[in-house]
């Protein structure tokens, strides 16, 4: 993650913590990120146009200063999740629990948190899980948006997903990141690890699940408002 974090900040990239380096015990140092987190009491800053235009401009400043990271040798991740493709080192958990804003800081005041399961991803993978929590394309009546599709839309332009092929196959993405999470809390309970178990059994699995078949069953509308047909 250091290397990671080291390469981004180089890169220019400002939407992650700075790397300091490692204390006397080896761990790493990261610089804090003052401000808030998003979710759950702050979300009305992603919650309309100009907020989550601004996420998806920060994924794609990420997914391109990324591009051209190199990892050293003997580079281990930890991968949660099978992923179908390998072709940047994706966050993985792109997500308003994840996002720290600070408004005083401006440009700089939005930045990623929770690198440590960054690891080989795809572009559309990474968008496509950010698009479960940040539109959020939800089954939950509380959260659930009448604009989800226009929101996704709005999510897609601002990381600048131009072409037609690109958001076709995006659409899939988005039900299949969004079950992989509940297969994966499902696998780890019955193993009994932890956290996961706890969390399987305060219902986090079906709340993916239940957003998962949410998705599916909503795919035409997802891909209609993508291509504004």
């Amino acid at each position: 993650m250091h290397a990671l974090l080291t390469h981004l900040h180089e890169a220019g990239f400002r939407g992650a913590p700075r790397p300091l380096g490692f204390d006397e015990r080896g761990r790493e140092v990261l610089a804090f990120a003052p401000g808030t987190v998003v979710w759950p009491e702050r979300f009305a800053l992603v919650g309309d146009d100009t907020g989550l235009s601004r996420v998806g401009r920060l994924i794609r400043e990420f997914h391109d200063a990324v591009a051209g990271f190199v990892p050293p040798p003997g580079a281990r991740w930890q991968r949660l999740i099978p992923m179908e493709g390998d072709e940047i080192i994706a966050h993985h958990d792109l997500a308003p629990w994840n996002l720290v804003v600070d408004g005083d800081r401006g440009p700089d005041g939005w930045v990623f948190i929770d690198w440590d399961t960054a690891a080989p991803g795809s572009r559309l993978e990474d968008l496509a899980y950010a698009a479960h929590a940040f539109v959020p394309l939800s089954a939950n009546p509380a959260w659930q948006r009448a604009d989800a599709g226009p929101r996704l839309r709005v999510l897609a332009d601002a990381y600048g997903l131009d072409d037609e092929d690109g958001r076709r196959r995006l659409v899939p993405y988005l039900g299949r990141r969004t079950r992989a999470m509940h297969d994966f809390l499902r696998a780890r309970s019955a193993a009994g690890h932890q956290p996961w178990a706890r969390l399987w059994a305060e219902g986090h699995g079906r709340v993916w699940r239940e957003d998962a078949e949410y998705i599916e069953r909503q795919e035409e509308t997802w891909l209609r408002a993508l291509l504004d047909c």
